[in-house]
């Protein structure tokens, strides 16, 4: 899947090439042009292609929806843009999801796409789409944390829905400079967390699609 940022390395989904691959969704909690997020998204998908993954950049702006209303579902049902999202999530094995922190938590955009895609689907329970799905977590900011504050929230989101979501995990700290050119990131030791997190996503969500 293309990223449409031209700003971005383009990711390809190497399923194309092996169908036997574990299959992982890579997005961020953010929608801005220039996010650091994005930006450890997409560096995290080059790292799963890497570990023998095949790696998906999914972006939450082609996905827009409506904070959740309870009222609206009852009357409308899903919107339109929830069930092409729930289907992404249930095509893959699992998920690196790179989140902003919002003061000490993750982003609005972000909760309100995960509790969309929670939500009952017909006679499909809201949790199918989290089911066995490994996920991985990250978070970039220009602060000396890196986001970290906001992934135990959305550690705790994510574990309620019934998803298996991994202790290693990545805060990328002044997140300005902490990329390099090529899109990796500029620190050597952090690029290696990350290639270790890829595995470990690669590793575990081949064990389970086995």
């Amino acid at each position: 899947m293309t990223n449409r940022n031209k700003n971005l390395a383009v990711v390809h989904d190497s399923s194309e090439r092996d169908g036997n691959l574990p299959r992982i969704l890579c997005f961020a909690g953010s929608t801005r042009e220039g996010s650091f997020n994005r930006k450890l998204a997409t560096a995290a998908a080059r790292a799963i292609e890497l570990a023998g993954g095949s790696a998906t950049v999914m972006d939450l702006r082609d996905h827009p929806l409506p904070l959740y209303d309870g009222d609206l579902e009852a009357s409308a049902g899903l919107p339109l843009g929830v069930r092409p999202l729930k289907e992404l999530f249930k095509a893959h094995d699992g998920l690196f999801i790179a989140s902003p922190e919002y003061n000490g938590s993750m982003s609005a955009v972000l909760k309100n796409a995960l509790d969309w895609v929670s939500r009952p689907a017909g006679d499909e329970a809201g949790t199918v789409p989290y089911a066995n799905k490994v996920v991985a977590l990250g978070a970039a900011s220009p602060g000396a944390l890196g986001g970290l504050r906001g992934l135990v929230h959305l550690r705790a989101v994510l574990q309620s829905v019934g998803a298996l979501v991994l202790s290693e995990q990545i805060a990328v700290g002044g997140a300005a400079s902490a990329f390099a050119p090529g899109g990796d990131l500029a620190d050597e030791k952090m690029q290696k967390m990350l290639a270790r997190i890829a595995e470990r996503l690669v590793d575990v969500s081949s064990r389970l699609r086995a």
